[in-house]
């Protein structure tokens, strides 16, 4: 049972690394636009005023707890964690990837950073030791209302997009990519994820790791 869940820790950091390096490389690429989450960030920023970073604080915590009331369980440790690694990993690569100048690199950073980002989602999230705020508001929205992954990120990605517009955030070529493209890459790698991990630990309680097959 130890060595069970040292894979799923595994898994779990794996899919967070990854995901830090997707994220310094759509940083790298931010000509193209922000993601929608930012957008939002952004407008409630210039509507209100606090900070940027603290309104990702603030909406990660309401989404957390409004997460927590509709799943009716407390949020595990692995959310905690994807709170502060995630970061520490994206500010790890910004500081080793240098800074593309070409328009031709930068777009290529974007995508790759997009793509990555989408992949280590998943496989993160198939550890199921706890998702970040927005990845537990798009497993809320699929397991509630019974939607697929990919709808449930997409719908969420452009309604958030749609509110930060409206509230003044900026807009721009990434942010649609991000909105449309990571809902059926994480859908995908979510998937091969959760059997790859299901083989490692010898097909142990199957039940537990294909929770989310109905994505």
């Amino acid at each position: 049972m130890k060595g069970d869940l040292g894979f799923r820790w595994l898994f779990f950091f794996t899919g967070l690394l990854v995901m830090g390096l997707g994220v310094a490389l759509t940083i790298k690429g931010k000509w193209f636009g922000v993601g929608s989450w930012d957008v939002l960030h952004v407008g409630l920023f210039k509507q209100l005023g606090l900070s940027i970073g603290l309104w990702s604080i603030i909406m990660g915590i309401l989404i957390v707890t409004s997460a927590s009331i509709g799943l009716r369980k407390w949020p595990q440790i692995g959310t905690f964690a994807n709170l502060a690694f995630v970061g520490l990993f994206i500010d790890l690569f910004n500081w080793i990837i240098p800074d593309p100048h070409m328009l031709l690199l930068k777009f290529i950073a974007f995508i790759l950073g997009v793509i990555l980002l989408a992949i280590g989602c998943g496989i993160y999230i198939s550890a199921d030791l706890g998702a970040g705020p927005r990845d537990t508001l798009m497993l809320l929205l699929s397991e509630k209302l019974n939607w697929s992954i990919t709808f449930s990120r997409t719908f969420m990605e452009v309604v958030v997009a749609i509110i930060g517009v409206l509230l003044g955030g900026p807009i721009g070529i990434g942010t649609v990519i991000i909105a449309f493209a990571l809902g059926p890459i994480i859908q995908i790698s979510l998937r091969y994820s959760q059997k790859i991990l299901h083989n490692i630990i010898s097909k142990k309680e199957p039940a537990k790791y294909y929770a989310h097959e109905q994505f």
